[in-house]
């Protein structure tokens, strides 16, 4: 399995998945020649710092308007690119990848492009969500010395307990091995939010993934979740978790694992109660205090003007 590029004709131009040129869609290009859609927020005046939003499976970038649209009045430039096989970047299979380190490559590859258009010195954030928790705790251990500060929404840290019991282990590894596209069946839209019109929202996005997730791609989450749990100990950087006691898609205890092993002297861990996976789009009250959370918590760590 590769993540493969679309056969064109000679002179043809390279289309998302969606049809449209990507000389018309803000883009750049990774190191497997796939084009990754993007999505920039600049501030009214000179950047303070730089924010990278990384999304969850089966998602894009466009969901974290709200988010960056925030974080941009807070003198930010933020910015985020739909992973491969998501949403409007390349990639084939959808929802899939060969080696879930492409996603912390293209990640950091993308703050490199980033930061070589901004005066140097500026400090970067990640804020990551489900996955793109996973990414950013990645991405920040690859270099520690990157990033200010991590927030992280519901991360995918730990494997839920009833999708990883040995047995379905030992039963996705052999699937993987005589048949790594067979689906594991959709991801539960119904435990999104608890906000009827932002799960119905979801549904209705012709971006997102509809097809179920393949062994082979639930394989390469294992592996990523069994990554970020050996690198906790390791970390130092200052992070921000972000969970709901109520998550059924990525388990509220991985959260509480990475706050006690990490070694990090600013790290805090605030739980919602009753919350369900996708914060920032929950009930109002609740995506309003993520909001709020995440645009103090890093303007508590900006330099001072």
């Amino acid at each position: 399995m590769s993540d493969s590029a679309p056969t064109l004709k000679p002179g043809a131009p390279r289309r998302s998945p969606q049809g449209v040129p990507y000389a018309d869609l803000e883009h750049f290009v990774n190191a497997d020649g796939l084009h990754l859609f993007c999505r920039y927020w600049e501030p009214e005046g000179p950047p303070r710092a730089l924010v990278y939003i990384a999304h969850g499976a089966a998602e894009h970038c466009g969901p974290y308007d709200q988010i960056a649209r925030r974080l941009a009045g807070l003198s930010l430039f933020v910015f985020a690119h739909d992973h491969v096989g998501h949403g409007q970047s390349e990639g084939t299979p959808r929802m899939n990848v060969r080696d879930f380190q492409v996603y912390v490559r293209d990640t950091l590859r993308h703050v490199d492009l980033v930061k070589a258009r901004h005066p140097p010195g500026l400090p970067v954030f990640a804020v990551g969500h489900s996955m793109g928790g996973a990414v950013s705790i990645l991405a920040a251990c690859e270099r520690p010395a990157e990033f200010t500060g991590v927030a992280l929404i519901a991360p995918m840290v730990l494997m839920n307990p009833e999708s990883a019991t040995p047995c379905k282990v030992f039963l996705a590894r052999i699937l993987n091995y005589i048949m790594p596209s067979f689906s594991l069946g959709a991801i539960e839209s119904r435990w999104i939010s608890r906000d009827q019109r932002r799960v119905a929202a979801y549904m209705e996005d012709a971006l997102n993934t509809r097809g179920g997730m393949c062994v082979a791609f639930g394989m390469q989450l294992m592996g990523a979740a069994a990554r970020v749990e050996m690198e906790l100990p390791t970390i130092t950087w200052p992070f921000l978790l972000l969970h709901g006691d109520a998550d059924k898609l990525c388990d509220i205890r991985g959260s509480r694992l990475m706050y006690e092993q990490a070694q990090s002297a600013d790290k805090r861990l605030k739980v919602y109660e009753g919350g369900y996976h996708s914060l920032h789009n929950d009930l109002p009250e609740v995506a309003e205090s993520v909001l709020n959370e995440l645009a103090g918590w890093i303007k508590e760590r900006l330099p001072a003007q």
